[in-house]
């Protein structure tokens, strides 16, 4: 498997189910709001959604590892990637059918149900796809594949919230969340069959069933001497730096529809584009962050810095214009967007120097959001979006360097840390509740900080193990 150039034959049919992780959990946010009206809910219990759909990660990893223990193999070996993906896929399948009594019958608990088994199902396909993202193609451009499956992911989060929004609202003339409760058994039945389409498609694709795990050979040394990935201090700090990441970014979005209602003035059904532009700019920031994967080239990578983004960026204004939503709001953040590309500029490829830049804007951001009021405290709010863009890709790249035969147990602990996502947002949504939306954004900058010491230190650690990354990446750049 250790090609010279990406495998696009296989690597395009595996990037669907990104796109499935994240049209639902950017729906999740639209459902918030409604669920919170429509049940009558605190801005923390409104969060549950959030938390029972990231704790499910947390779960099948846990189901994953015990299944292993008692078989006395890795699971996902024993039955192959291919397979491993369509069950994922299967499971993810009878959630969604958990969603026609929930909406007919009204049951929160019912819907939380339907959740937890979609994300159940998604806790098995991250599992066996981000690894194999990696490995479809040289290892020296292993994470851009990564963010460039992110970036598919978040054309998912983008267009996620305008549907399941219009499913629910229809023509949007209608404040009226509790008649239109049931309206949402029908995007997700339909998301239902996708998921067994793309389960057919997966098993009879060329996906190799059981990918050869590259490593490349100056590291593979330092996995001799450790007899388990929890062994690798770097994964350990990558373990806590998925579960803080995924928090920020899942509670700055899922707590957003809150704040611009009460504070702004915004009716639930108008709030869908700006959650839309905040689950968009994922994918500017790793539309941009993956340029390296299509070429070796300096002077056109420095081209595609500038065009993958706004590429990205006008998919968000199509898919808006058609949904018929005003775009002037829109067009200032142009110019925000120039931030991202000076910074990815000034990492040159380092996910370690990524992290820390990316991390730092992130708290300017946070910062000027709650110092400041309107519409540009809302910018700010969602453009942290760009700044979590390229943190997944980064992260996951430093906490399984070095771990050679250990890699795809390090990934499987990484995925469960995706619960994160859940607990940070139930914590800020708690704080929000005792105090104000505004200030509980302090708990994404304590995030962030976080961050800036996990990418200083485990630089330290991989230097330490004689993996240099700017070393690595200088061939790419």
């Amino acid at each position: 498997m250790n090609t010279t150039k990406t495998n696009w034959a296989k690597f395009i049919p595996l990037v669907t189910v990104f796109f499935f992780w994240g049209f639902v959990a950017a729906s999740n946010d639209i459902l918030i709001p409604v669920f919170k009206k429509a049940f009558h809910l605190s801005q923390a219990q409104s969060q549950l959604v959030a938390f029972t759909f990231y704790i499910a990660y947390t779960v099948g990893s846990l189901i994953y590892l015990l299944i292993s223990y008692l078989i006395k193999g890795d699971l996902i070996n024993r039955i192959g990637y291919k397979n491993s993906l369509a069950l994922g896929l299967l499971i993810s399948a009878l959630g969604t059918l958990l969603f026609y009594p929930a909406a007919n019958l009204g049951s929160f608990p019912l819907m939380l149900s339907g959740l937890f088994i979609v994300a159940l199902g998604f806790s098995l396909q991250q599992t066996v796809a981000n690894p194999l993202a990696i490995v479809l193609g040289p290892i020296t451009t292993g994470s851009q594949r990564l963010t460039m499956a992110g970036g598919i992911n978040n054309l998912g989060t983008t267009i996620g919230p305008l549907i399941v929004s219009f499913a629910i609202f229809g023509a949007a003339t209608s404040t009226s969340t509790e008649m239109s409760i049931e309206s949402v058994k029908i995007p997700y039945l339909i998301l239902g069959l996708a998921f067994l389409v793309v389960a057919i498609m997966l098993k009879f694709s060329s996906l190799p069933d059981k990918p050869e795990i590259v490593v490349e050979a100056d590291i593979e040394v330092a996995s001799i001497v450790r007899n388990s990935a929890l062994k690798f201090p770097q994964l350990i700090l990558g373990m806590v730096a998925i579960f803080i990441y995924v928090g920020v970014e899942v509670a700055t979005a899922s707590n957003l529809p809150a704040y611009m209602e009460k504070n702004l003035g915004f009716l639930t059904k108008d709030v869908a584009p700006y959650i839309s532009l905040y689950w968009a700019s994922m994918m500017i920031g790793r539309w941009t962050g993956a340029v390296e994967a299509f070429t070796d080239k300096m002077s056109t990578q420095k081209i595609l810095r500038f065009i993958a983004p706004y590429l990205a960026f006008g998919i968000f204004l199509t898919v808006n214009a058609i949904a018929k939503h005003d775009l002037t709001p829109f067009y200032v953040y142009a110019l925000i967007i120039l931030v991202l590309i000076g910074a990815d500029i000034a990492s040159k490829g380092n996910p370690a120097r990524m992290i820390f830049l990316f991390s730092g804007l992130g708290i300017i951001a946070l910062i000027i959001g709650m110092s400041t009021s309107g519409m540009v405290s809302v910018y700010a709010f969602i453009s942290v979006g760009l700044f979590c863009s390229t943190q997944w890709p980064c992260i996951f790249t430093l906490a399984l360097s070095g771990l050679g035969k250990h890699t795809s147990q390090g990934s499987s602990f990484l995925i469960m840390m995706i619960m994160g996502g859940g607990f940070v947002s139930l914590l800020q949504g708690y704080i929000a509740d005792i105090t104000t939306i505004q200030t509980s954004y302090f708990i994404d900058v304590l995030c962030f900080i976080y961050l800036l010491f996990f990418a200083w230190k485990v630089s330290t650690i991989l230097k330490d193990q004689g993996i240099h990354f700017d070393k690595k990446v200088s061939a790419a750049h």
